[in-house]
């Protein structure tokens, strides 16, 4: 078995199918999860299987033991890895306070990392920018949302690059791999992607001018952007 290109186990595997049932509700928190016997049923795996990848989703306090009850899955706010809470956080149908909790925690990243970009940022950073931001206007014009999706986060890629610090496009390179998916969701909306449009120019020309105090508003505005957009558009016209 292999994900993007990388060999993976069958209790890896197993895993990353039981983290998706979660993350969709099928298993929500507070439920406890199919029996061993059952799950290995389900997927076609021995008990063995299941029972290693029912440990690494412990591991990540994801799901939890209750000696003599089962296991049980917990509140994504108790998980204690990144990649599983990104996931959960960009889903089509994360909660609110997960979703905006993701956009907290970028907002602590990128509003820094803006800053510094308005003084470290190379004509070659700018080219880019430039380049990513004509794709998304490119891909708004013919609702491309794939491509639309790509060039923002390009975009914040490229923001992060321009830091000249070579730890921040590490700590932020599992939120751009992990938002994808929630922002197919956003994107597909066309006046978040206007918004998205209007707030990256913004950014763009506060690191052209070399300015970090407006660099880091623009990065401020277009966050808290972002925030209402996905409540407004998204979350609240849920079922």
């Amino acid at each position: 078995m292999s994900r993007e290109g990388v060999r993976v186990s069958l209790p890896e595997e197993l895993a990353e199918r039981l983290l998706g049932a979660i993350i969709d509700g099928t298993h929500p928190p507070g439920v406890a999860l199919p029996s061993e016997s059952e799950l290995a049923e389900q997927f076609s795996v021995s008990r063995l299987t299941v029972r290693e990848a029912v440990k690494a989703l412990r591991v990540q306090n994801v799901v939890r033991i209750q000696r003599g009850r089962g296991t049980y899955v917990n509140p994504p706010a108790q998980w204690t890895a990144l990649d599983p809470m990104i996931r959960a956080a960009t889903a089509p149908r994360s909660s609110r306070v997960v979703s905006e909790s993701l956009i907290d925690a970028r907002r602590l990243l990128e509003v820094g990392a803006a800053e510094l970009a308005a003084v470290k940022r190379t004509a070659t950073d700018l080219a880019q920018l430039r380049e990513q931001l004509q794709d998304m206007q490119s891909a708004a014009d013919t609702d491309d949302v794939e491509l639309f999706v790509a060039a923002d986060i390009a975009f914040h890629n490229t923001v992060m690059q321009a830091t000249g610090n070579a730890f921040i496009p590490l700590m932020f390179e599992p939120f751009g791999r992990l938002l994808v998916e929630g922002r197919r969701e956003t994107s597909s909306v066309r006046e978040i992607r206007a918004n998205a449009i209007e707030h990256h120019t913004k950014i763009l020309h506060a690191l052209e001018a070399g300015d970090p105090v407006t660099a880091r508003q623009a990065m401020i505005d277009h966050l808290a952007q972002t925030s209402e957009d996905l409540r407004t558009h998204v979350i609240d016209k849920r079922p």
